[in-house]
Parts: structure tokens; sequence; C-alpha cells
């Protein structure tokens, strides 16, 4: 009878010493939370049990609740909280069916058992959000190592373009001053702006690397608009796209950085322009509140997956080819908006497209 009783003993240790290698082993592999690896934790801890076959096991993390079979109404369990980052974060229990178990079912050596797994649990998940943070910690140096460069080069690229963008704003003004011809003026006078526009440009990428201070004053959008509309005119003739421009008050005016406005407006445009098919219309529409200016930008294009939606605005991330975009223009755009303490929000277009929404403070 006792050469009995030691054997089974001995059966189920074993149990629970391969129950415990097999949580080892699956969680040794894994560097991320899965429900694979959860799912396999459990059915591990249910072969532990003395009536395996009759209980059930389930683990609660967060938003997660998984089980090893069917858990019925009326039921008998042990239980152990999972503590990650000193604080609670689940819990995990073994349950049998009352009207054939009690607790005094459970082996001292099972709520042991359950205890560690509890442990492992715990530091399996602590290990994967360590890992988690180094790897969003790696990849924004990477990104600052990238900026840093691309900061260098932009320097360097300015500083190049200064002296031509000089030689043809001086000749331009020079040829408008001889000219008598009303419409070859009214194209001297695009061309001088967008010279003007473009040295503003160089001067912001010569500070690329570093904080630039804003030139932000009480001003009118509908002029931007308009502005940025007259630089990409051929860009809309080529693909003979129409725009709309829907102005609910033409007297509008923010407090805001008339160049970096007009990046954020060009960008959104070019980009509308890019993804729209041939003969239809981008609609650009200005209006207000009492508190906030909005500048929509709706285009029939082939619009964000929802799959990509929360990385358009990340650095150096497109979906354009290659010799299309380097993945920085929707950045610069979140980035001069926040700097407005504003912000901008992108939704589908019925029944195809985008429309970027933003808002800025009015003062």
């Amino acid at each position: 009878m006792n050469l009995l009783s030691t054997e089974e003993d001995l059966r189920e240790k074993n149990k629970e010493l391969a129950c415990l290698y097999t949580i080892y082993k699956t969680i040794f592999k894994s560097n991320s939370i899965t429900i694979q690896t959860l799912d396999q934790i459990i059915v591990s801890t249910k072969k532990a049990w003395s009536y395996s076959s009759e209980c059930v096991v389930e683990l609660e993390i967060k938003d997660c609740c998984l089980t090893t079979d069917k858990l019925t109404k009326n039921t008998v369990f042990l239980s152990n909280v999972i503590i990650v980052d000193k604080i609670k974060y689940g819990c995990i229990k073994v349950h049998y069916p009352s009207e054939k178990y009690t607790t005094k079912d459970f082996t001292g050596d099972e709520r042991k058992l359950l205890e560690i797994i509890a442990i492992e649990i715990g530091n399996y998940i602590e290990k994967c959000h360590i890992l988690g943070r180094n790897a969003a910690l790696q990849q924004a140096l990477e990104r600052m190592g990238r900026l840093s460069l691309l900061g260098e080069m932009s320097a360097g690229i300015a500083h190049e373009l200064n002296t031509p963008l000089g030689n043809v704003l001086g000749y331009a003004e020079l040829i408008k001053e001889q000219n008598s011809n009303p419409e070859i003026d009214a194209d001297l006078s695009i061309i001088i702006n967008s010279i003007v526009y473009s040295r503003e440009i160089v001067k912001k990428l010569m500070f690329f690397s570093s904080e630039m201070p804003q030139k932000r004053e009480l001003q009118e959008l509908k002029p931007i608009i308009d502005f940025s509309l007259s630089i990409l005119k051929s860009n809309f003739q080529n693909k003979e796209i129409k725009y709309e421009l829907i102005v609910k008050d033409s007297a509008i005016m923010a407090n805001i950085d008339s160049v970096q406005i007009t990046q954020v407006v060009l960008n959104l445009l070019i980009n509308g322009i890019y993804a729209s098919p041939e003969k239809s219309t981008i609609k650009i529409i200005i209006e207000d509140d009492a508190e906030n200016l909005y500048l929509k930008i709706e285009d029939n294009g082939t619009g964000v997956p929802d799959s990509i939606k929360e990385k358009i605005f990340e650095p150096f991330f497109s979906t354009k080819p290659i010799n299309y975009g380097c993945g920085l223009g929707l950045s610069l755009v979140q980035s001069i908006i926040k700097n407005h303490n504003g912000e901008i929000t992108l939704q589908n277009n019925f029944p195809n497209g985008s429309i970027f929404t933003i808002r800025i403070p009015l003062f």
C-alpha cells in the first residue's frame, strides 16, 4: 500500500516537473506575448493536475481570457495573482466541477506549483515588455541617427541652393521691371513668389537639426491656399485633376507661421494629386468655430488601408516608389501642426479616397 502511494507520488512529481520544464522551454523561446505561447502554458498546466481530464485551466491577463476547455458555471478552483512590475496584471485558475470535487482535492504541491507558474508567467510578460521597450528605444535611436544625417545633408544642400536661387530671383525681378505685358507680368509674379518661398524653405533646411523659432502672426489662411494652388497649377493640369476651394469666410484669420503652413498645404495637396485618378476633383475646405480654424483636404484616390493608418505620420514611412518620396512629408506636416498646438486626423472619404482634417487654434 505504501509502495503504491510512493509510486503515485512519484508520478505526480514527474508530471509537475514535466509541466515546469515545458513552461520554461516555451517561455524561453518566446520574446513577445502571443496567444500561442499563453495557450501552451495553460495546456501544460492542465497536464500536471491529479485529475487532469476533468480540470479546466483559466488564464486572464488584461483584456485576454483563455481556457483549456469550456468552463462550466459551478466550479471549485485554485487561483493565483500574476504580478508584472509590482502591479496585478491578471490571474491563473485551475477549476474542478463542484458537483464532484471540493477545494480539499487540490494538493499542497499543486498549490505551490500554481504559485510558481503564476510567477513565471509574470516574469515572461515582464521580459516581453522590457524587450519591447528596448526595441522601441533602438528604433528611436536609429530614427534620430537618420534624422541627424539628413539634417547634415540638408544643411549642405541648402547652402548650395542659396546662390542659384538668389540669381534667379534677381533676374526675375529685373525682367519684371522691364516687362510691359500683363500676362507675362502675372507669370513673373508667381515665379518671384515661388522663389521667395523656396528661399524660406532653404532657410529652414539649414536649421533642420535644431529647433527654429516660428514666425507666427495673425493672418488669413485663404491667401496661403491660393499661393499653394498656383505653385501646383501644372501638377493639377498634368493629371487633369480639378480642385474646388470652399471657404466659409474668406476673412478667417489664425495665429500661424505662413511658411510652415504653406509646407503643410503643399505636402497634402501633392499627396492628394499623386493618389487621385485622372479627371477627379480635390476639395479644399476652410471653416472655423469660436476657437479653431479647420482645413480639410478631400481626395478621391485609393485611400489609406487601416493596417497602415497609424504609421503614415512616422518619419521615412512611405507607400510611394523610391523615386517619388522619402517618407518625410506627412511627418513634417504633423510636426508643424503640433507646433501650432493643433492636430491632424485622417478619415476615409466616401466612396473612395482620404480626408485630412487640420485643426489649429485661432489665437
